[in-house]
């Protein structure tokens, strides 16, 4: 999605086209027809409202298409026919539009990691190193696309950090995130050892002003 995309032709290199047809049949919508006739130099348009699909050059020069910025919309089936001197070659594509899928990583509740792959088309993979265990949920969106949302389990207190590994046809991702790395991932014990310690380092504190009183006291009834 969003990048452009060339629509080939067979092409016969003996002989040029008299007559060319491309037919497009996008999903929940009517068929398009764009022909161009050779012996009046006149290209037509049946049923097509999409200016993003037009010619990839001139149609006397080259029978491709292009779409310039591909979108959902242009998911579906593009049927190309040449009728030439020698004879009449077809050739039909099949157009799935890729989208790539927006990664994110975060603290979740009870000790857990969550690992969100959104909005992606096709549905994204997502992997955890090391493995744990972990619950993956997928949410279906009416654009086509699909959110795959993981919850993994922090199971072992010795693994500091863990990776979310994201993989979709349009390229792979790999995050991390720490155990202690916000609230919903701490660790208990580290949450029990910081307010230990805490609660230590006040009750020195408060030792050491009592211990200097006494002797500060303890000087001035000597003098």
């Amino acid at each position: 999605m969003g990048t452009k995309a060339l629509l080939g032709c067979p092409q016969n290199p003996s002989t040029k086209a008299v007559l060319i047809t491309w037919e497009i049949i996008l999903r929940g919508q009517p068929p398009c027809t764009i022909s161009y006739l050779a012996e009046t130099n006149k290209t037509s348009e049946i049923d097509c409202t999409d200016r993003r699909i037009t010619w990839a050059s001139t149609p006397d020069q080259s029978p491709d298409l292009q779409i310039n910025t591909v979108a959902l919309s242009h998911d579906g089936q593009y049927s190309c026919q040449l009728i030439t001197p020698e004879g009449q070659f077809q050739e039909r594509r099949d157009l799935q539009v890729l989208v790539p899928p927006e990664v994110t990583v975060f603290p979740g509740k009870n000790r857990t990691a969550v690992c969100e792959a959104i909005a992606g088309r096709p549905a994204a993979q997502i992997f955890w190193a090391p493995d744990g265990y972990h619950v993956t949920e997928n949410e279906s969106h009416s654009n086509g696309t699909v959110t795959i949302r993981s919850t993994y389990l922090w199971e072992r207190n010795n693994v500091s950090a863990v990776f979310c590994c994201v993989s979709h046809p349009t390229g792979s991702k790999i995050l991390s995130i720490e155990q202690n790395q916000g609230k919903g991932v701490t660790s208990p014990l580290y949450s029990l050892l910081t307010i230990l310690y805490v609660k230590l380092t006040l009750l020195g504190i408060i030792l050491l002003i009592i211990g200097y009183a006494f002797f500060q006291k303890r000087n001035y009834f000597r003098t």
